[in-house]
C-alpha cells in the first residue's frame, strides 16, 4: 500500500513537473521565454514548446495580430487662429520585434505601448494643427494632415525603436469645443453673409450688363432690319418705276388715261365731305368726256 502511495505520488509531482515545462503558443500570439527576467528565446512558431520549470524560466504572450488604439476620450488641439478643437483619433499598429518591445516596455507591454502611442499622436497632431488653420484642418488639407500625423508618429515609434511597426492614423472626428462653438457660428455666418453679398452684387451686375449688351444688340438688329428695308423698298420702287415706264412707254395716252382714273379714284374715294368746285371743261375732267378729249354733248 506505501509503494501503491509512492507511486501515486511521484507520478504526481511528475505530471506537475511536467506541466510547468510544457507551454503552449497559440497562433494568434508569440511568446518570449524568459529566465529571471532575461530573455532566453522567442517563440513564434504555433504549438507545444518546452522549458525549463519555474523558477528558472517562465513565459510571456505577445499578441501577433494588427492592433487598434481607439481610447474614448478626445485630444484638444489649438489651430493657428488660437482655435481650439477636439480630435478623436484611433491607430492600427502591430509587434514587429518581440524582443525589442519587451526591452522598452517590459511587462506591462501593449499597456505601455498605447500609453507611449498616444503620447506621439497628441504631439503630431498639435505640432501639425497649429501651423494651419480651422478650414485647412477640416476640409482642405485633411488628407495632408493626416499623412502628415501618420509619419510623425511612426517616425518617432522608429527613432525611439519601440519594437512596432505603425500601420495607419486616422482622425475620426474634428470638432469645435463647447466654449468657441458660438464665435465661431457667428464668424461663419458673417461670412456667409459677405460671400453671399458679393454674389448678389456680381450677379446684379452682370445682370446690368447683360441687359445693355442686349439692349444694344436690339438696337443694331431694328437698324440694320430699317436699313435693309428701306433699301429693298427703294429697289422695289426703282424696279416699278422702271416697269411702270417700259408698260406706259409703249402707249403714252394709255398711260395718260391710267394716270387720270387713278386721280379719280384717289379723289372720289370718300363718300361724303368732298366738295370741289371745278369748270367742267378743266384738263381734270378731259377723260370724262367724249373719248379724244372732245367735250361732251349735252
Amino acid at each position: 500500500m506505501n509503494k501503491l502511495f509512492s507511486f501515486g505520488l511521484l507520478l504526481f509531482i511528475g505530471l506537475i513537473l511536467f506541466a510547468s515545462c510544457v507551454f503552449v503558443v497559440d497562433q494568434r500570439q508569440y511568446a518570449l521565454v524568459l529566465a529571471f527576467g532575461e530573455i532566453r528565446r522567442e517563440v513564434k512558431e504555433p504549438g507545444l514548446h518546452f522549458k525549463a520549470p519555474p523558477p528558472f524560466n517562465s513565459v510571456l504572450y505577445f499578441d501577433n495580430r494588427l492592433l487598434t488604439i481607439d481610447t474614448p476620450q478626445v485630444d484638444r488641439a489649438r489651430t493657428s487662429e488660437n482655435v481650439e478643437l477636439l480630435v478623436d483619433s484611433f491607430v492600427k499598429w502591430r509587434i514587429r520585434d518581440i524582443r525589442q518591445f519587451y526591452r522598452t516596455f517590459g511587462a506591462r507591454g501593449e499597456a505601455a505601448a498605447r500609453d507611449r502611442l498616444n503620447d506621439l499622436i497628441r504631439d503630431a497632431v498639435q505640432n501639425s494643427f497649429r501651423r494651419r488653420t480651422v478650414n485647412e484642418v477640416t476640409s482642405k488639407q485633411r488628407d495632408v494632415v493626416r499623412q502628415e500625423i501618420t509619419k510623425a508618429v511612426l517616425d518617432g515609434a522608429n527613432n525611439q525603436n519601440f519594437g512596432i511597426e505603425v500601420i495607419d492614423v486616422r482622425l475620426k472626428r474634428i470638432e469645435f469645443s463647447e466654449s468657441v462653438l458660438p464665435n465661431v457660428y457667428g464668424r461663419m455666418e458673417s461670412e456667409r453673409k459677405r460671400v453671399a453679398n458679393e454674389r448678389r452684387s456680381s450677379g446684379q451686375a452682370d445682370g446690368e450688363r447683360i441687359r445693355a449688351d442686349a439692349d444694344k444688340q436690339r438696337e443694331v438688329i431694328i437698324a440694320e432690319a430699317y436699313r435693309d428695308a428701306q433699301k429693298m423698298k427703294g429697289e422695289g420702287d426703282a424696279r416699278a418705276s422702271q416697269i411702270y415706264a417700259s408698260a406706259f412707254g409703249q402707249n403714252p395716252e394709255f398711260a395718260a388715261f391710267y394716270r387720270s382714273l387713278e386721280a379719280y379714284r384717289a379723289t372720289f374715294a370718300q363718300k361724303q365731305g368732298n366738295m370741289m368746285v371745278l369748270d367742267p371743261s378743266s384738263e381734270f375732267f378731259r377723260y370724262m368726256r367724249q373719248p379724244g378729249g372732245a367735250p361732251a354733248r349735252r
